[in-house]
């Protein structure tokens, strides 16, 4: 069994969200902080881990990264501060 992980990320300075699915939470956090891969991310300075789940099937985690997707602005910060009313970058949590 493996674990994916439905995650959103923040920009520092715009505010902008994106939400994406890993089975490697740290690595590809990593890779948007260092900004490994060309795109959205990439091009809004988009790094900053805000949220995150894991979901112990694939499928789930589509089925759940595109529901999120598909929420206005309001609730995924809703779901941002439910369980990171701070905004802290989680990313600094995930190699203790």
């Amino acid at each position: 069994m493996h674990d994916y992980y439905v995650y959103i990320l923040a920009s520092k300075m715009h505010g902008t969200l994106y939400t994406g699915i890993t089975n490697n939470l740290e690595r590809r956090v990593f890779e948007h902080k260092v900004k490994l891969i060309d795109g959205f991310t990439k091009k809004y300075s988009v790094d900053k881990l805000v949220y995150f789940e894991s979901c112990m099937d694939v499928k789930d985690a589509i089925v759940r990264e595109k529901q999120i997707k598909g929420w206005k602005r309001e609730k995924k910060i809703a779901l941002i501060e439910s369980s990171n009313p701070g905004w802290e970058d989680l990313s600094e949590k995930l190699s203790q």
